[in-house]
């Protein structure tokens, strides 16, 4: 049954007047997907480059914490200028950024092996309860990928905030929740594709070349883009219709005029309370998707003490899963909406099923077989992508369009720092421990206690945005 206050959206038709929305999507799906390899290609060369390059455990720390780092950073700039440049600008402005920054990488092959690099800083330790010049030394070609993986974070950041803004310029509400799952499922076959396709790169044509090669694939999509993508407003092709079911009705969707409007000040932003549920979320659920990213195959291993080709193979059914759940639960809200429920009801029972998916995952790590620990996981990880997609789709139901990839930026700034805490602190109870339990029972229940702060803070989404009840009244 639909809640007391569902309201049935008018019907758009069989074909809602046609389906150019999705080939934006699919551009979407792609450019995510080169994301997710760019990101994660240096995770699967870290044994070949460490022997290479003579790198230690903590030189790759040093690495990889930099660019988490630069990408919380890389989310709130990128936020902000993709809602000064606008989708068509701004989007490709940073995948061509992020595209040379791939490829910078192989450029560290060019550095001496044998160079060194050291540098005093101050740090503060509570053991000697002071400050004191501690020093970095690392080898060079370290420094050297640091420096690339700091521009990769800082111009990837950029990426979902534009999708997200795409997504709610080209789909009504009914259907972003959906398209979401679906361009975020780039995220999953990216992080598939990767370990099957750079072992192969590096066989053939070193890992240099790997690197060029990855990155020079973000030029293709970029051809694409030039030739795909305008706004709905201006694009020759959509065809009235589909323009109107877009835009729902508003002004200029016929006439194919652009509604142009200033970005909104920080001010007035944190005025509205589905700003603060969604940095909440971002804080208490966020960081379970990095759990899976850097600590899934660790625990696989530990658990089942796999060789490293069997704990990739079930880390990619992991993702597998993940990607059939981002479309799934995305689907799931558009289908509640056609049935006449409100988009409050729609949105919020969509979030309610995926954090309930969530919870049986306290239980992996007493799973009898692998079948069945990857099997609650991949179930958490579909779920977490549904989560995901339902909440980028939250702000955008909740908030003017011209807001949407700022506070989208902001929350993931939010999150990857989070994110880092979290992952220090992983470290921390594994080491004290040796077990995953108390964090896998964290993961349960932190979609739960995050609906839970939605609800609170925000009662009932507004059927427009641009008329947001969730803001202060004065």
């Amino acid at each position: 049954m639909p809640s007391p206050d569902a309201v049935r959206p008018s019907s758009p038709g069989p074909h809602a007047g046609g389906h150019f929305r999705w080939v934006i999507c699919a551009l979407l799906f792609f450019s995510v997907a080169l994301n997710y390899i760019d990101r994660n290609i240096i995770g699967i060369l870290k044994m070949p480059l460490s022997e290479a390059l003579g790198w230690s455990e903590s030189d790759y720390g040093v690495i990889t914490a930099a660019f988490s780092f630069a990408y919380a950073f890389g989310y709130l700039i990128g936020g902000r200028l993709i809602e000064r440049f606008g989708v068509r600008y701004g989007l490709p402005g940073f995948v061509f950024f992020w595209s040379l920054a791939a490829m910078a990488h192989g450029l560290c092959g060019l550095i001496p092996v044998e160079a060194r690099f050291s540098m005093a800083y101050p740090w503060f330790s509570f053991a000697q309860k002071g400050f004191f010049w501690a020093t970095l030394a690392l080898p060079s070609t370290a420094l050297g990928f640091m420096m690339a993986r700091i521009a990769l974070g800082l111009t990837e950041g950029g990426n979902f905030p534009g999708a997200i803004k795409a997504v709610a310029e080209w789909f009504p509400q009914r259907e972003r929740a959906l398209a979401t799952g679906l361009f975020n499922a780039g995220t999953n076959v990216g992080a598939v594709l990767c370990p099957v396709g750079v072992p192969w790169l590096l066989k053939h044509v070193g890992w240099e070349s790997t690197f060029y090669i990855t990155g020079a694939l973000g030029f293709v999509w970029l051809v694409a883009w030039w030739f795909l993508y305008e706004s709905p407003e201006k694009s020759r092709r959509v065809s009235d219709a589909e323009r109107a079911y877009i835009m729902g009705g508003m002004p200029g969707a016929r006439s194919g005029v652009a509604i142009k409007a200033e970005p909104v000040r920080w001010r007035v932003l944190l005025g509205y309370r589905a700003v603060w549920a969604y940095i909440i979320a971002g804080i208490l659920a966020g960081p379970v998707w990095g759990f899976y990213q850097f600590f899934l195959p660790d625990f696989l291993d530990k658990r089942y003490h796999l060789p490293l080709q069997a704990t990739g193979v079930w880390t990619g059914i992991f993702y597998a899963l993940a990607a059939v759940g981002g479309v799934v639960f995305g689907w799931l809200a558009g289908k509640f909406m056609d049935r006449g429920w409100s988009i409050n009801a729609a949105r919020k029972i969509s979030l309610l099923v995926c954090a309930l998916a969530v919870v049986p995952v306290f239980l992996a790590p007493y799973a009898p077989g692998i079948w069945l620990t990857v099997l609650i996981v991949g179930i958490a990880g579909s779920a977490h992508q549904g989560w995901s997609a339902n909440l980028f789709s939250f702000v955008s139901d909740c908030l003017p369009k011209k807001a949407v990839s700022t506070v989208v930026g902001f929350g993931g700034f939010v999150t990857y720092f989070t994110g880092g805490v979290v992952s220090w602190l992983t470290s921390q109870i594994l080491e004290k421990t040796g077990s995953y339990v108390l964090v896998f029972a964290w993961a349960s229940l932190m979609y739960v206690f995050s609906l839970i702060a939605i609800q609170l803070l925000v009662p009932r989404i507004p059927q427009s945005p641009e008329a947001d009840a969730t803001a202060p009244k004065n």
